[in-house]
């Protein structure tokens, strides 16, 4: 990723902690919406642990779930494992998405959550989450609007593997991601991917083999140009049509 603007941190102990208001992606977590007094109660709760490395998980399918995790840096898949003990990626969650909405239901995560590189996170206690969010109106309703997302999100993607073809399904996932790059400060135009060819193929019910050819297609159009991991923007108009003007937003969030 290669960053368009310079954000300056309050950064303590070695860059683990960081109080939520000086947090470069607070207007896409929790902390959006929030007053100080409320992000100082917010950031009283909130551990921030040291780095996860690549391969690690944050918590796997059947745990009790107990934290929620907001990603400060890096990227997460989560995936489950199907009857035939196959993975299936369900999501790629970047700086300033949320991991474990899917868990409050039952209590119990049904998915697990690995980072694809380094990455940095705050653990959020869910049992103290919920019952500050009943002493906030705030804090609630943005918890809601960041469940509806998710959710929309999920919508988005059940559209994307039943209504597009595999052109289709790719330009949207490099458009979108791009967007969710734009959104956190970061150049929509050139960044690099996290995640495996093998990845997205996964993500998006394709083969490796079939995202390298569309890879090789859209190089050759000039929509792209793409160098191993990384990937440039040529033309972001045809990009977007080949996408569709509904831009699915693959998030989890691609």
């Amino acid at each position: 990723m290669i960053p368009e603007k310079r954000v300056i941190r309050r950064i303590q102990s070695g860059g683990c902690a960081i109080h939520c208001q000086d947090c470069s992606i607070s207007q896409l977590c929790i902390p959006f919406t929030l007053n100080t007094h409320e992000l100082d109660q917010l950031d009283n709760i909130i551990e921030r642990k040291k780095p996860i490395q690549k391969g690690q998980t944050l918590f796997k399918a059947g745990d009790e779930l107990k934290s929620l995790y907001a990603i400060r840096s890096g990227t997460i898949k989560s995936y489950t494992i199907t009857e035939q003990g196959d993975e299936q990626i369900t999501g790629f969650h970047l700086a300033g998405d949320l991991v474990g909405f899917d868990a409050i239901g039952g209590m119990k995560h049904p998915s697990f959550a690995q980072a694809l590189e380094t990455s940095m996170v705050c653990e959020i206690p869910f049992e103290t989450l919920d019952d500050l969010s009943g002493k906030m109106p705030n804090l609630r309703q943005q918890i809601m609007r960041l469940m509806s997302g998710e959710i929309k999100g999920d919508q988005d993607m059940i559209l994307l593997l039943s209504k597009k073809n595999a052109e289709e399904r790719l330009a949207a996932f490099v458009y979108n991601l791009s967007r969710r790059f734009a959104e956190r400060g970061f150049s929509p135009r050139e960044f690099r991917l996290t995640m495996t060819r093998g990845d997205i193929g996964n993500y998006l019910g394709l083969t490796v083999e079939t995202i390298s050819r569309l890879l090789g297609r859209f190089q050759k159009s000039e929509i792209l140009s793409v160098k191993g991991k990384y990937i440039t923007i040529e033309n972001v108009d045809a990009l977007s049509q080949l996408a569709g003007t509904s831009q699915i937003n693959v998030s989890v969030s691609v």
